[in-house]
């Protein structure tokens, strides 16, 4: 009765000092929050606190466990002692990884409320992605190293495991080739502002927005709302458009096939009024001119600009939608049609034929 007591106390104490600490602990950071609402920092590390709890409450069992006078748990005091050093572990590295977190997403969120210009914000944002993805990643393997050494067997061939790192490390270069290139690739992207999450690019003929990016992989959303996953290599070794860099506006054009007799200054003026009462024009620029003539018709461009490549698709279908018809309600002649009546003969080719009196 006295083991099971003590066992009881041993786990109440350690329930106990944890959820005190862990209110104290979430106390202090509200009040943080509250005195620096500027700083998202402090209301960010309050997602840390399951992980807190867990590893405080490891710690404190894992502590004190050798104190119960329980004989099943004396039978297996190696074996508890182990799972609760691997829970120990884990706890810790997810702590880790959250504490990581908060700190570069708190970061981010500050550069982002005191900066304008949003390509700049979203080369961070791609930047603090990666750097999110890369720590996780090493707290994750320094974590299982960890788990590994408490077994004496891993411990006994660590030995000839070091001696023949080198010749393991070769081999497996040569085998991850692709994929070690891949993640260099997304260094290289990452940090030297090649593409960034929201830039809207066109890759293997598809238009779409970068919506993700990570250490071997990019995930384009295009406008059908299809995702294209493409290897980051492929950024770094082939060309691809980049409608983002340098700037989010653009000009675009629409092309029209009229008749010879269309009313090209009409036609001008009228672009100019539905550009008027088109939101997705920014008024920057704005053009129409006769570029080519065909046998049949006459090619007509009209220049349009907008802020982003969304507003500038939706003034273009506008513009062309409009134009079109325009051109049918006020000037149906100047549309495209395929002459069928019969050509009129040249007076060169026309046969001439005289009329000689009958012969005596």
């Amino acid at each position: 009765m006295n083991s099971f007591v003590r066992l009881l106390a041993v786990l109440g104490g350690s329930v106990l000092l944890t959820l005190v600490v862990g209110r104290l602990a979430d106390l202090l950071l509200r009040r943080a929050d509250a005195r620096h609402p500027e700083t998202p920092l402090w209301n960010m590390l309050r997602r840390c606190g399951p992980s807190v709890r867990v590893l405080l409450f490891t710690a404190v069992l894992r502590g004190a466990y050798r104190q119960i006078e329980w004989q099943p748990l004396r039978d297996h005091e190696a074996a508890v002692g182990r799972t609760l050093t691997l829970v120990l572990i884990g706890a810790g590295a997810w702590c880790v990884v959250g504490v990581a977190s908060a700190v570069v997403e708190s970061s981010y969120a500050r550069y982002a409320l005191g900066t304008r210009d949003p390509s700049r914000v979203r080369r961070v944002r791609t930047q603090v992605t990666l750097i999110r993805r890369i720590v996780t990643a090493v707290v994750a393997v320094v974590a299982a190293a960890a788990m590994l050494l408490t077994f004496p067997a891993f411990r006994a061939v660590g030995t000839s495991v070091l001696a023949s790192a080198g010749i393991i490390g070769i081999v497996a270069g040569v085998a991850a080739q692709s994929t070690l290139g891949n993640v260099f690739a997304g260094f290289q992207i990452a940090f030297g502002d090649m593409v960034r999450i929201g830039d809207t690019v066109v890759v293997d003929g598809e238009w779409g927005v970068v919506e993700e990016v990570t250490l071997t992989l990019i995930a384009v959303r295009t406008w059908d709302e299809r995702r294209i996953t493409m290897p980051v290599s492929y950024f770094t070794s082939r060309p691809f458009e980049n409608w983002s860099r340098g700037g989010i506006q653009m000009t675009g054009t629409v092309f029209l096939h009229c008749d010879h007799t269309a009313p090209v200054a009409l036609l001008r003026e009228k672009l100019k009024e539905i550009l008027d009462g088109c939101e997705a024009w920014d008024g920057r620029a704005w053009d129409l001119s006769v570029t080519d003539t065909t046998p049949t018709t006459i090619v007509v461009r009209a220049i349009v600009t907008a802020k982003d490549p969304d507003r500038l698709w939706t003034a273009r279908c506008e513009v062309r939608e409009q134009l079109v018809a325009w051109l049918a309600e006020k000037h149906p002649y100047a549309l495209p049609r395929v002459a069928t009546s019969t050509a009129v003969p040249s007076p060169r080719t026309e046969v001439r034929t005289e009329v000689r009196p009958p012969a005596g």
